[in-house]
């Protein structure tokens, strides 16, 4: 029960940038319809970085802020310069900066303290003309081998990287049946690593601030007695993914919360760290 609007605003233009801008710097503005993956494709044709590792992910630019996009050590906050939004509780359209989005980790104002107050109507992001590609993370550092690589040729990697994970939809693959990675990484303290890490060898981690760091959800997931392929019932983990939970046929929301559960159960069990879901549910 209840309205859904489906947000279809399309366009995409360059807007002024502000006095005393580097005259590298270029301000892309899109419609919150505008298919993201297009948009980012537009972008690394004109030469434009700052989204190139965000290529191949499904959905509409206008989702995008909501939970501060990022994959492949790039995220949306570091260019977005402000959003266009329909406040629900005024009626009015306003425009929110950068900061008033309050972005953090796979988070803003959008998903937390103002949950469904604001509808995105466009987004502003701060690119650069004929700037360099990100290179932060450690699969794309592998692939080009610490070379010079083009934005182009980062789009791609990306998305092949992204193709062999079963991240990019393919309706042969049964395995991109999902919503993309459904945990977030935990973000914990330096101590509580150490004292789960004392268990293991080479325990990943990426570095958060000086007190906190990110533990892969992933290899958590692993190593709580999961593997890639798992099943239960219609719903299972991706056996290409292990962050990945898929539909195998006829799945409802009962099924795959039934394997969220059990994963979250597990892993709070073996680890004493709580998984959580990166989705929206709605009406449950």
């Amino acid at each position: 029960p209840g309205l859904v609007l489906h947000v279809s605003l399309r366009g995409k233009m360059m807007r002024p940038v502000p006095d005393g801008s580097p005259d590298d710097v270029v301000i892309m503005n899109a419609a919150a319809g505008e298919d993201w993956d297009g948009f980012v494709k537009y972008c690394v044709g004109w030469n434009l970085a700052g989204l190139e590792c965000l290529s191949g992910i499904p959905g509409f630019v206008g989702g995008t802020p909501i939970q501060n996009v990022g994959a492949y050590g790039q995220e949306v906050a570091e260019t977005i310069v402000d959003v266009s939004v329909y406040d629900r509780q005024t009626d009015v359209v306003r425009t929110l900066s950068s900061n008033e989005c309050g972005f953090g980790y796979r988070s803003s104002i959008f998903n937390s303290t103002e949950q469904n107050r604001y509808v995105v109507l466009s987004v502003n992001f701060q690119l650069m003309k004929g700037g360099s590609p990100k290179l932060a993370y450690r699969d794309l550092q592998e692939h080009f081998d610490d070379r010079m690589a083009t934005l182009g040729e980062v789009r791609e990697a990306v998305l092949n990287i992204r193709r062999a994970k079963s991240m990019v939809i393919d309706p042969a693959d049964r395995n991109s049946r999902s919503v993309g990675s459904f945990f977030k990484n935990p973000i914990v303290e330096n101590k509580i690593f150490d004292r789960i890490s004392a268990g293991f060898e080479n325990m990943p981690k990426f570095a958060f601030n000086e007190t906190h760091v990110k533990i892969p959800a992933a290899w958590l997931i692993d190593n709580a007695g999961f593997h890639k392929g798992y099943e239960l019932g219609n719903a299972g983990i991706s056996a290409n993914h292990a962050l990945a939970l898929i539909n195998l046929g006829g799945a409802t929301a009962t099924d795959i919360l039934a394997l969220k559960n059990e994963i979250q159960a597990a892993v709070d069990d073996r680890f004493g760290i709580s998984l959580v879901p990166e989705p929206i549910f709605v009406g449950f």
